[in-house]
């Protein structure tokens, strides 16, 4: 939608109109991100690599250049309604990662805490095709995943799925709800795109799975035209995609019951009252470290008689951990030699047990 395929030109039109729209869900209170495809498509034509398929080393200096025009036509675009605009290029191993994961998610609440929109596309410049996301539905579902987004929109060529290819079945049904993506839903997407990498309605369906999994919501929506969102509001024909939790619930199953404590906080008991109260776990209720293990690790949380309260993802390694325990957090620079997060575990990333 955003790139012209016949002449690989911007259409800033249609950009201008999907900023609208993005101004307008903005002005309600709701924070918006963007994944955004087209980098090659845009860059490819600048250095003239239009008209025969691209090496892998050609589409990498393409996505290097055309990059830098996607991210211009956005700050451009954005900045017409006063929105500050950052670009985050990411692979594959940033969202699944625990500690990258981590410290690109803390990026992206950061600036939406600041006010900015977000632009996200894959690192296709050190990409290779073995290990790249290879589509933008999958990477976009995997940024809802990693930040907990409540809604993912994938604005696409066609207005939802469907019991079979409408442009070869005629008598194919829209199906405007899905609630659980079972074999008889996946058989509806056909077969896989050649090479498994162009995206297609199989694509779509994974990165359903992956929403689904991660208490988020899913739209596919026809995104051709001006004003894609407003037409959404406005019940133009999609298919919601409608997960059973929500995704701080989905979350918090998956610290509890997925991943294994590589080690444990013992905490003393005023940290225990407030973990109960739904509060973070600070470096000060800490009186002890046990295990080795990395930021982002999976850990137990203990009382000082060795009962399990909570797991959570450690914001510091062990080593870190035991040297500011027991400390205040505006203490931390001061031990560390760097800041670090206020909290030992963070209480969206913990989970009282």
């Amino acid at each position: 939608m955003l790139v012209d395929d016949s002449s690989g030109d911007l259409r800033r039109h249609w950009l201008d109109a999907l900023v609208e729209d993005i101004a307008r869900c903005r002005s309600r209170g709701q924070e918006v991100l963007i994944v955004s495809s087209g980098a090659v498509a845009v860059g490819r034509r600048h250095l003239g690599l239009t008209g025969r398929s691209l090496k892998l080393e050609e589409k990498q200096a393409a996505a290097a250049s055309g990059q830098i025009r996607l991210a211009h036509a956005y700050q451009e675009a954005l900045g017409k309604h006063g929105i500050a605009v950052a670009q985050i290029l990411l692979t594959p191993e940033d969202t699944e990662e625990r500690r990258r994961h981590l410290n690109a998610r803390a990026t992206i609440e950061q600036l939406l805490a600041l006010g900015a929109v977000p632009v996200i596309n894959e690192n296709d410049t050190v990409a290779t095709q073995e290990i790249r996301f290879g589509d933008n539905d999958r990477l976009a579902a995997r940024v809802a995943q990693m930040i907990s987004a409540d809604t993912l929109v994938l604005l696409s060529d066609i207005d939802g799925l469907y019991t079979a290819d409408p442009r070869r079945d005629p008598a194919a049904r829209h199906i405007p709800e899905v609630r659980e993506l079972s074999s008889s839903i996946e058989a509806m997407a056909g077969d896989a795109p050649v090479g498994y990498s162009s995206g297609g309605m199989v694509t779509k369906l994974v990165a359903a799975r992956i929403c689904m999994g991660a208490g988020c919501r899913m739209a596919i929506a026809k995104g051709e035209a001006l004003h894609p969102l407003r037409a959404i509001e406005d019940d133009a024909r999609v298919t919601w995609f409608l997960p059973s939790a929500e995704p701080r619930t989905a979350r918090k199953r998956w610290i509890a019951s997925t991943l294994n404590p590589l080690g444990a906080l013992i905490v003393d008991a005023g940290a225990v009252a407030a973990l109960r109260r739904g509060t973070s776990l600070l470096p000060a209720g800490v009186t002890d470290v046990e295990g080795q293990f990395d930021r982002g690790d999976a850990v137990a949380v203990k009382t000082t008689e060795g009962g399990e309260i909570a797991r959570g993802l450690s914001a510091y390694s062990s080593t870190d951990a035991r040297a500011i325990a027991g400390h205040k957090s505006g203490e931390i620079e001061t031990i560390l030699g760097y800041r670090g997060r206020d909290e030992m575990i963070h209480r969206d990333n913990l989970v009282v047990t």
